[in-house]
């Protein structure tokens, strides 16, 4: 098959709405960064297309083989879930959902999240902070070929549910210290997780067919210029879309500063340019691995004002 043919696997982008600062939950740039890099490579057969939520016109999901969802919740998916639910059902349709889009409902991560991509972010137990993760792929798995190292500060998820048939994709150990803060989530499970091994990108081939996937990272858009951190995801969108993952990986390029900038909510706004990552955006002094009481309490003062 020729990459970019009619028999190529498709691969959907579906992105939510801004909601962040310019730099931070970048769907739009993140989603057009990722297909560009899948369409501009030819060895592996596969085709992306980016779209702006959930499609008004459903038929264009028919025939995709991959559905990538990065938003807010359930923003995007909570407009499709009979059709998502009958695509991975008879088309067995492979599906990645991409931070805080894993993040739905207990009821919906049970009844839709766990089949479709074996876990969710449930309410009560997972948490959101930021830390400096080192992420370990899978060893001998297809997804970690040709990942280089990893080593990223984001908003990086973990006590996420788990189906007992996933598989740890990309793992990592958040200790006192790699913590840079605690956000606005933190749990009983989650003061009890130091030193325990996390599942920030993981997988499932489902009993019925297809496959699907869900990562936590995502929220620094500076990241995807990452090449271990790009290079798992890109493997990860071809392992789900049913094509096989070559030995060095699905083929990817350094990013550029101007590439990183592009299709950005703020593009065009000079004063809010993303720069490269460096080793200054994981070099921090790691803050108080707190109680979940300790850290009730210091949402609780009121915050000091800037001189």
């Amino acid at each position: 098959m020729l990459v970019g043919s009619l028999e190529a696997a498709k691969v959907v982008f579906l992105y939510g709405a801004r909601s962040h600062a310019s730099g931070d939950h970048e769907f739009q740039a993140g989603s057009h960064l990722l297909a560009k890099h899948i369409n501009a490579q030819d060895k592996v057969d596969l085709q992306a297309t980016v779209h702006p939520g959930w499609p008004e016109d459903e038929s264009i999901l028919d025939d995709a083989d991959a559905i990538v969802i990065y938003a807010d919740g359930t923003k995007v998916i909570g407009n499709g879930w009979e059709k998502m639910d009958q695509l991975v059902k008879e088309k067995k349709t492979g599906v990645l959902f991409m931070h805080y889009a894993v993040h739905p409902s207990v009821e919906q991560g049970e009844k839709y999240y766990l089949p479709w991509i074996g876990g969710f972010f449930e309410n009560g137990i997972s948490v959101n902070p930021f830390w400096r993760a080192n992420i370990k792929p899978k060893k001998g798995h297809e997804t970690a070929h040709g990942v280089g190292p990893i080593s990223a500060v984001d908003e990086f998820y973990f006590n996420i549910k788990l189906h007992p048939d996933s598989l740890n994709l990309g793992a990592a150990t958040p200790t006192e210290k790699n913590l840079l803060r605690i956000n606005n989530i933190w749990t009983r499970a989650a003061y009890l997780a130091k030193g325990k091994t996390q599942s920030l990108l993981w997988g499932i081939t489902r009993q019925g067919g297809g496959r699907g996937a869900g990562f936590t990272g995502g929220h620094h858009h500076r990241n995807w210029a990452i090449d271990g951190y790009r290079q798992l995801v890109l493997n990860t969108i071809a392992w789900i879309a049913g094509e096989k993952v070559p030995n060095s990986g699905v083929p990817t390029y350094p990013v550029t500063e101007d590439e990183l900038n592009e299709k950005l909510d703020d593009y065009g706004d000079k004063t809010n340019r993303i720069k490269l990552p460096t080793l200054a955006d994981i070099t921090f002094t790691p803050g108080p691995w707190m109680t979940p009481e300790e850290h009730a309490e210091s949402r609780r003062k009121p915050k000091k004002k800037k001189k």
